[in-house]
């Protein structure tokens, strides 16, 4: 899809109007500069358009003295990446100085560029907006994020100037395999080793990898395409937006793989930002895979794989159905065991389940447990049926679908992992009234 940046100075709206966009409170909104959020990335549809859109925000340092040298790098890296540019401005404050060294720069973009003048929430500020033509950009909007007002004009001009979405490859059949996580994990080094050739650029600074490098590869008889997930290139010398750049990269080669493989540094173990990043590709409904990578430099006398499995699952909670596998990159033990774990997973993912069958262990999971009542009345499950794949849905007819808790829906999904699999790929239950 298309992709669209947000950019400018902290404290313009831009969280805002990333949510305003997006339809939902991904960022957090704060009136202190930089405050740092978990979600950086979003959808937005507009007129049966749809985009990708960032909020390069986030991650802006709090020191004071350093706010312009982060906000430079993170313009740099957006000029390179995006397709269209929303400038945010302050139509409260006017033009600053540094508003004005990020029209400079912009000036210079072969991308389309749009100033949008916001917190222009009434009459005089939307005609103090006009002062923004002098930053030398064609396209100014006075809009208001928090009312929405003027949001419409501006993504009917975006949407125009968007290039046309490509159509899916309805013919390429191949899995594709992402490998995400931290920098220096090991992803580059994975990919290299299965592929027998050194395809990305190594080394043992965080966050060397350039751009997303697709390679294809038989195992077996089934061609598998790898997604090396990048971080960022050396010479960028990004040093406040590595997280950024990394979640970026991340949150694009997740939406385009069918499985992704969240490599784990085994000497550091599962981080919170690890089971983030899991969260992630668990809400985007693809398969996943843990690969505990280094594991050649692990003690293994007092650590065992059945034991981190076991520390993994308990950490992952509800996604306690993903593998783990352990392998080391730099010897190659157990590579090409995550490929197969993969492409098992893949096949989970692709997998019908006959609705006799799933009516049969619904109904005995309905008899030893049965649903807890809902405003006094029993809760009946009627019928059940997988109604999609790749990522299965299944939907579950009952009388008071409301009535269906969170925990019994778990208890739901249990049995059915328990009867038919589906290893390491998340299940969408639906409810719906009968």
């Amino acid at each position: 899809m298309p992709f669209v940046a947000v950019v400018g100075r902290p404290n313009v709206g831009k969280s805002t109007l990333f949510n305003r966009l997006t339809e939902e409170r991904a960022a957090i909104v704060h009136d202190q500069p930089g405050v740092t959020r978990d979600r950086i990335y979003g959808d937005v549809e507009w007129t049966g358009q749809v985009f990708d859109l960032v909020d390069t925000g986030g991650l802006v340092p709090r020191s004071s003295e350093r706010f312009e040298a982060a906000i430079r790098e993170q313009v740099m890296l957006t000029l390179e990446e995006a397709d269209a540019i929303l400038f945010v401005v302050d139509t409260t404050t006017g033009i600053t100085d540094v508003d004005e060294e990020i029209g400079a720069m912009l000036r210079k973009a072969k991308q389309p560029v749009f100033v949008v003048a916001n917190k222009a929430d009434n009459d005089a500020r939307r005609l103090d907006a006009a002062e923004f033509y002098s930053l030398g950009l064609e396209h100014v909007f006075p809009i208001s994020s928090i009312n929405g007002s003027g949001t419409g004009e501006l993504l009917d001009a975006l949407v125009a100037a968007l290039p046309a979405q490509a159509p899916d490859d309805l013919e390429d059949d191949a899995p594709r395999i992402a490998f995400i996580g931290r920098p220096n994990v090991g992803k580059s080094s994975l990919a290299n080793r299965l592929l027998g050739e050194t395809r990305s650029i190594v080394t043992e600074i965080a966050g060397t990898t350039r751009d997303s490098i697709d390679s294809r590869l038989t195992i077996g008889d089934r061609e598998v395409v790898l997604v090396d997930t990048a971080g960022l290139r050396k010479r960028a010398r990004v040093q406040e937006n590595i997280e950024f750049y990394s979640l970026l990269r991340t949150e694009r080669a997740i939406q385009r793989c069918d499985v992704a493989v969240l490599l784990v540094d085994g000497s550091q173990g599962l981080e919170a930002q690890d089971l983030r990043v899991l969260r992630e590709a668990a809400d985007a409904k693809k398969g996943l895979v843990v690969a505990v990578n280094k594991w050649d430099l692990v003690e293994k006398e007092t650590n065992t794989t059945r034991d981190w499995t076991r520390t993994f699952h308990e950490r992952m909670g509800t996604m306690d159905y993903v593998p783990v596998e352990f392998v080391s990159a730099l010897t190659g033990q157990r590579a090409q065991r995550v490929l197969e774990t993969a492409l098992r997973v893949h096949d989970e993912r692709s997998k019908r389940v006959p609705t006799a069958k799933l009516m049969e262990v619904v109904q005995a999971a309905v008899a030893a447990q049965h649903p807890p009542t809902y405003r006094g009345n029993y809760v009946q499950v009627k019928y059940a049926t997988q109604v999609h794949s790749r990522p299965p849905v299944i939907a579950f007819f009952v009388n008071h679908a409301d009535g269906v808790r969170e925990s019994y829906q778990r208890y739901l999904e249990g049995r059915v992992r328990e009867a038919f699999g589906f290893e390491g790929v998340p299940i969408t239950m639906s409810f719906r009234k009968k």
